[in-house]
């Protein structure tokens, strides 16, 4: 199974899954490729490539009707990360932690960049620790 810190590390991936969720607060069936190619901007191929990475990670599913597909977003698998992140945030702020917003507004450019920053830091970590526990034989 892919690692999901390395599936979100992609700005991509994150623009197709906040899509997703913004769309199912809708109450649609599904998002087809081609509402979300027109959504993002980005080519076919390029959205195409990365639905088949969020689909290989469980992160959405896909449901056909004739030649058209439509894509959800499954939740479940994101629990890993917040299971993570949690301790970190009980840690910094014990009993005072912030309220976490759910607004679906898209994010300025400066924290998407620090996002794909901190999920490519959180990927390298990842590596560099299975690393170190092969070598240690653990």
């Amino acid at each position: 199974m892919t690692d999901i810190f390395d599936v979100i590390a992609d700005g991509t991936r994150r623009d197709i899954l906040q899509l997703l969720l913004r769309r199912s607060s809708d109450g649609e069936g599904g998002t087809s490729v081609s509402q979300i190619v027109s959504e993002l901007g980005a080519s076919q191929p390029t959205v195409s490539k990365h639905l088949k990475v969020l689909r290989e990670a469980e992160l959405v599913s896909v449901r056909e009707d004739g030649q058209r597909r439509f894509y959800s977003i499954e939740v479940g698998p994101l629990e890993a990360i917040d299971d993570w992140l949690v301790p970190f945030l009980v840690d910094a702020f014990g009993d005072d932690a912030p309220d976490i917003d759910f607004s679906f507004a898209p994010l300025p450019e400066s924290a998407t960049h620090a996002a794909e920053v901190v999920g490519r830091a959180a990927a390298s970590a990842k590596h560099v620790v299975t690393t170190a526990l092969k070598r240690l034989g653990a």
